[in-house]
């Protein structure tokens, strides 16, 4: 675990790496940018962690690879972990640059770097997908929760078209402190779920599906009108948001 910036400063003043005069001007540099950090295209929120219990989280669309970079190297050389999402092979090279330790999850579209101790959620955190067409989201969701502290268990392709591959895995929904439902098309699977488990189910529609799916509309409003309790619903397409929140009740 990375020490803290000012007691790193610390250590190094009375190990003689450093002075005390350079000790005084890095901390004003620090204490300076701590509640945020203003780059000109963007303001860093450094006291994220601080007031919700993870940094500030990179959305990667409309941003270009230059300002992505630019944002992380901030984040991360405070020695905090990084979660860049929906983004692209561009942008993670120039992540790379500047932070060797980064990885590129394809599937879910994600950059992370873990640099910091987090405390372990208090159970599993089941992804049920409806089909493979839905694995991006549903792997944005496992990669955010795995780094937010949360041991993951996937569950994926157990649609309701063949009921009986989700009624042969009840075991391992049961066993989940939370389950996080995604699905498209008509967005029948977390009420099915729902039915099953008594332990809250947090449902992402996609935007899978033919015409009449309005791009995960449909799948949307079937999961707002679930006839199961438990269900709660995220924006379509919100893998991150789901494992946010999941995230959250599982360290309750």
């Amino acid at each position: 675990m990375k020490l803290p910036p000012l007691r790193a400063l610390f250590e190094q003043v009375r190990s003689g790496e450093m002075t005390v005069d350079e000790a005084e001007r890095r901390s004003f540099s620090f204490l300076r940018d701590l509640p945020f950090e203003d780059l000109g295209f963007a303001r860093v929120d450094h006291h994220r962690a601080m007031r919700q219990g993870f940094p500030e989280v990179i959305l990667g669309i409309g941003k270009t690879p230059a300002q992505i970079a630019a944002i992380a190297e901030r984040i991360a050389i405070r020695g905090q972990s990084l979660l860049v999402t929906r983004t692209d092979q561009a942008a993670y090279d120039a992540v790379q640059a500047a932070l060797p330790g980064a990885r590129f999850h394809a599937e879910a579209g994600a950059i992370t770097l873990a640099q910091q101790d987090v405390e372990p959620g208090k159970g599993v955190i089941l992804i049920a997908t409806g089909g493979t067409a839905d694995l991006p989201v549903a792997e944005e969701a496992a990669i955010t929760a795995e780094l937010m502290g949360n041991r993951v268990d996937r569950l994926y392709d157990v649609g309701v078209a063949g009921l009986h591959r989700v009624l042969s895995a009840h075991g391992r929904l049961a066993d989940a402190r939370v389950v996080i439902v995604v699905a498209g098309m008509e967005g029948a699977l977390p009420s099915v779920v729902g039915g099953l488990v008594r332990v809250p189910v947090i449902a992402v529609p996609t935007s899978t599906g033919y015409g009449a799916s309005f791009g995960g509309i449909a799948a949307l409003l079937g999961m707002l009108n679930s006839c199961a309790s438990g269900v709660s619903v995220v924006n379509i397409d919100n893998g991150f948001g789901a494992a946010s929140i999941a995230s959250l009740i599982n360290h309750l």
